[in-house]
């Protein structure tokens, strides 16, 4: 028995005046249901309730621009595109449960374990849960930014074996077919480097918010978690059977890397993206990078910001290269005025490290691309 993470996108499950395509989820739904007889389960991730909340309320066919508005949006549209998803599977003796996450809900741990517990409670119980991101009430400074990314948190989550990321094409090109004839489907790719993410583009839609670019930065979180990833076209026929059983030619497979990180350690190497950078001495880079100790004031050689306290910050080597990611203790003008002290000599009501270890993550070289 497997568990597969399904990602579907705005593009996907709505059509171009922004209406919930039901046959696109009908078709999602059939393929979840042939899983399931076979004794898989599957949690899916959906985007498209901002997308499929506009026509109701009069917005479009771009996105607004004010917040309220989407988050307007995102109210009416999570009902209609739940309900559509309630029907296709209930054709199939299946039901839906839909669970909407904020960043708090992964990245803090009493929370995150909460997530965990209702998404295992709902699939022990033969419920397929349909998650989404709480766009109703998100807040602009801590989001996920797309659903790729929360799908490979997701497959984290849930401990899943793959991830499958549907879209509006068939996986990576070795160029834009939409501009080279020529540009043909890469089958695998064992390593997202700076090459493979110059492959990606922006966002394919007006309805979206992702693009190949999140996508690809979503398979590299996955399968740093150690789970398998597939970029694969949401109409392809048995795309998920086929994806699950590693059938050739379905799709971009990113297989999963040995080395695995814990769900908050991807959470911040990965979807975080950098508010400043700390410069350390060798002496500091070698207790972090060898003996896992936390980043001390005495250590810091430069900072630079602005950044307040929980902040993601980059830290580099004395040579300026980025060797690990955390989130600060303390803001960039605190770490800045003390700066190669000793914590004796650091002022009183201070945490004595200015980036703990448990709140760091050490990159791989393959980790170290911009578009974290």
């Amino acid at each position: 028995m497997s568990l597969l993470v399904a990602k579907i996108g705005s593009s996907s499950v709505t059509n171009a005046d922004g209406t919930v395509n039901s046959v696109a989820i009908d078709k999602l739904c059939a393929e979840v249901a042939a899983l399931r007889a076979g004794g898989d389960r599957v949690v899916i991730v959906t985007s498209g309730a901002i997308a499929a909340g506009m026509p109701p309320l009069g917005l479009g066919p771009a996105r607004p621009n004010k917040r309220e508005l989407l988050r307007a949006a995102a109210a009416v549209g999570q009902i209609r595109l739940f309900r559509s998803f309630e029907e296709a599977l209930a054709g199939h003796g299946l039901l839906g449960g839909q669970v909407l996450l904020a960043p708090t809900d992964l990245m803090e741990r009493h929370r995150y374990l909460g997530s965990r517990e209702t998404l295992t409670a709902l699939l022990d119980l033969g419920v397929v849960p349909i998650v989404n991101e709480n766009d109703a009430i998100a807040d602009d400074e801590i989001r996920f930014g797309d659903n790729d990314r929360l799908s490979a948190l997701v497959a984290n989550l849930v401990d899943a074996d793959s991830l499958v990321l549907l879209t509006d094409t068939p996986g990576v090109f070795t160029a834009d077919p939409r501009q080279d004839a020529n540009a043909t489907l890469i089958e695998e790719i064992a390593q997202i480097d700076a090459a493979v993410e110059q492959l990606a583009g922006g966002s394919g839609s007006l309805a979206g918010t992702g693009g190949m670019a999140s996508k690809l930065a979503a398979a590299k979180m996955a399968t740093w978690s150690g789970v398998g990833t597939v970029i694969a076209a949401a109409g392809r026929p048995n795309v998920l059977s086929d994806a699950l059983a590693g059938t050739a030619g379905v799709g971009t497979y990113f297989p999963a890397r040995d080395q695995h990180l814990s769900a908050r350690k991807v959470w911040i190497a990965f979807a975080l993206p950098a508010r400043g950078a700390i410069r350390v001495d060798a002496g500091a880079q070698r207790a972090l990078s060898e003996r896992g100790r936390s980043l001390l004031a005495a250590g810091v050689v430069e900072v630079s910001g602005p950044f307040g306290v929980d902040d993601p910050v980059d830290i580099a080597d004395a040579e300026g290269r980025v060797f690990a990611k955390g989130l600060a203790s303390w803001s960039w003008d605190v770490i800045d005025a003390n700066r190669g002290k000793r914590t004796s000599e650091t002022p009183d009501g201070l945490a004595d490290a200015v980036v703990h270890r448990d709140r760091m993550v050490l990159l791989p070289a393959a980790a170290q691309v911009d578009g974290q």
